[in-house]
């Protein structure tokens, strides 16, 4: 799987948003809503690229990403059991849950995960 910086999941948000775009409108989107310039979005796409996260096509440097939101998600959630748990997710679970305040509904969700996970 790949690891993205923070960078780079900026510029995945808006393909996993939008879908495939040309990189000219990943340079407009990223200018209003973060402020980057042209030179920082294209120098982030090309990493991206280089990752394996974009694919590039041509004509007019369309961006399609070759990675989904989930996998990241699920990478990143094992990268940080693994680092800051010891790889158990029970523990992981318990410092989540430790003094926490859920709503019934929530809690209504998660009986139903464990639920689902036995079955």
């Amino acid at each position: 799987m790949i690891k993205l910086f923070d960078s780079e999941r900026k510029v995945m948000e808006v393909l996993w948003r939008e879908g495939e775009l040309p990189a000219g409108q990943i340079v407009k989107i990223l200018k209003e809503e973060i402020g980057w310039n042209r030179n920082t979005t294209y120098t982030v796409i090309k990493k991206c690229v280089d990752k394996g996260a974009i694919k590039r096509q041509e004509p007019g440097f369309m961006c399609c990403p070759l990675i989904s939101r989930q996998e990241v998600q699920d990478y990143e959630t094992e990268e940080l059991i693994d680092r800051m748990f010891d790889g158990s997710k029970a523990k992981f679970f318990a410092a989540f849950l430790d003094g926490k305040k859920l709503s019934k509904q929530e809690v209504g969700q998660l009986k139903r995960m464990i639920d689902d996970l036995e079955e």
